[in-house]
């Protein structure tokens, strides 16, 4: 994200107490979860997650809190039919250890295809709250339609997450969650905000632990987890602001073990499996998902594998605004990657040709976006962190698109606070050029987003991009059928207030049969 986007943040008192009402009352959370939230429990303070659905099993995930933990305990889970869990169809054991935060990855198999379940934990004598899920379609299935929803950036300190209350109260099917659970920052000691991050800079395991648990701790995001299975990967604020491969911005010696912790502990209080904890502080969580026959998702790492930005500031790694790109000769070099080289293979060889939709779940815009001219240039800006900062890797990856022809492809995105809209081509400049996918990048849950002024003027530079707001936060819902896809992009009215009203920002349709976004 360029820093630069940073605005002012001035709630009132009111923001706290509507959060304090809600939680206490349970405003907003699905009746299921009202009668034993998680903030009652203080073995399950931070509540249940689902998640990494596959047609017949699912990972069921929980943390242990509260004092005196034994080093081992051993927690034992139920997944029933029906929410009053009177026909259970699976039980097991799992033991939490310290060593991972006694967080529970519990792999459920041997369940049906595209049915919903209910699950709960019992430890040291108490019951979690409920939490539900649903396995993915057959692989053969012949599905009529997904409802989904993708989110990212839900920084603390920046407001109140309505749009989770949002979420929760019309569960989807799938949530896509695309980076940013976290964020690594203190809070400003002057800042006037309606709730802080607790400690400073999150650097070791511990303070990486810890900010997980006060996130955590927000019983909206709670009830968003335990209302649906989550698909999750990250971007650069689960370690480090702008980081790339074991570089951070700073060019810190240790940060190599700076991106273990972080990685850790990311995979500690997320719904993976067993086989997705990180091993010598690397993890490779890409992959993909039939959705029956309806559709091919998959999700990827542009963070860990990448090359290091071009032309950073003086001293410095990260990303930066380049006026002229006859200055930065490394923004063109063929061979730079933002993907890596194993997994730029393995995207390019899963792209489906028997489904009618493809869609790509990643971290950030992948349409190009120039800025007007900084005073006195004449050229135009680029940010040099996302695909703009990488063109040819992002022209290697649409290039597999056209070629194969690939239907139906859909790239879904986040990172940048703005909600974007746009169509995907070749040849940006050229609007007669085949549309080779569409683009829906949301924004932010709560992070502040870019002046409005600025986007607007963007769009006279990008004819692509036929939506950009910066000003409003929330995420986006998607209904997905043989025919169509249809998107909603959500915004919150007040993002300092939990009980927001949300509305429809905008609605955009893609055809099967006609590539490209379009006003609904």
């Amino acid at each position: 994200m360029d820093p630069t986007d940073r605005a002012p943040y001035l709630p009132g008192r009111r923001a706290l107490l509507h959060r304090t009402a809600l939680a206490a009352a349970g405003i907003g959370l699905p009746v299921w979860l009202r009668h034993a939230r998680a903030a009652d429990l203080p073995r399950f303070a931070l509540g249940v997650a689902s998640g990494h659905p596959g047609p017949g099993g699912v990972v069921l995930w929980t943390r242990l809190t509260g004092p005196a933990l034994p080093a081992q305990v051993p927690v034992h889970w139920e997944l029933a039919r029906d929410e009053r869990f009177g026909r259970i169809v699976a039980r097991g054991s799992q033991t939490a250890g310290a060593d991972d935060a006694h967080s529970v990855h519990a792999e459920v198999h041997g369940l049906e295809p595209a049915h919903e379940y209910w699950y709960r934990f019992v430890a040291l004598g108490q019951t979690s709250p409920a939490g539900r899920t649903r396995t993915a379609p057959a692989a053969d299935a012949e599905v009529e339609r997904l409802e989904f929803a993708i989110a990212s950036c839900q920084r603390w300190d920046h407001g109140l997450w309505a749009a989770w209350r949002d979420l929760a109260e019309r569960p989807p099917e799938l949530v896509l969650f695309l980076g940013d659970y976290i964020y690594e920052y203190a809070t400003p000691a002057l800042a006037r905000v309606a709730r802080r991050h607790e400690g400073g800079p999150t650097v070791t395991l511990e303070q990486y632990r810890a900010r997980y648990a006060q996130y955590k701790s927000d019983p909206l995001l709670q009830a968003a987890h335990a209302m649906a299975p989550w698909i999750v990967i990250w971007d650069d604020h689960e370690v480090a602001h702008d980081y790339a491969g074991e570089q951070g911005e700073r060019l810190e010696p240790d940060f190599p073990a700076r991106r273990a912790a972080a990685y850790q502990a990311w995979w500690e209080h997320m719904p993976l499996p067993r086989a997705l904890r990180p091993v010598q502080g690397r993890n490779t969580l890409y992959g993909r998902l039939d959705w029956g026959r309806l559709a091919r998702l998959q999700w990827i790492d542009d963070r860990q594998f990448r090359d290091p930005q071009a032309c950073p500031r003086p001293e410095r790694g990260g990303g930066g605004n380049v006026v002229d790109r006859r200055a930065c000769p490394a923004l063109a070099e063929p061979g730079r990657a933002l993907l890596g080289t194993a997994q730029e293979r393995w995207l390019a060889a899963g792209w489906s040709l028997q489904h009618p939709w493809n869609l790509l779940a990643q971290q950030t815009l992948m349409a190009r976006l120039v800025r007007p001219p900084a005073a006195g240039s004449d050229g135009v800006r680029v940010w040099t962190d996302g695909w703009e900062g990488y063109p040819a890797a992002r022209a290697r990856l649409l290039s597999v698109l056209a070629e194969r022809r690939v239907p139906g492809a859909v790239v879904l995105g986040g990172d940048v606070h703005a909600s974007y809209v746009a169509a995907l081509r070749a040849r940006w400049d050229d609007e007669r050029a085949p549309v080779l996918a569409s683009e829906f990048c949301g924004t932010s849950i709560s992070s502040h987003g870019p002046p409005q002024k600025r986007l607007d003027a963007e769009l006279h530079l990008n004819p692509h991009i036929l939506h950009a707001r910066g000003d409003q936060r929330g995420c986006i819902r998607f209904a997905l059928t043989r025919a169509r896809l249809e998107a909603d992009l959500r915004a919150v009215a007040d993002p300092d207030d939990a009980a927001s009203a949300v509305t429809s920002q905008a609605r955009f349709v893609v055809e099967a049969a006609q590539p490209g976004p379009q006003r609904a």
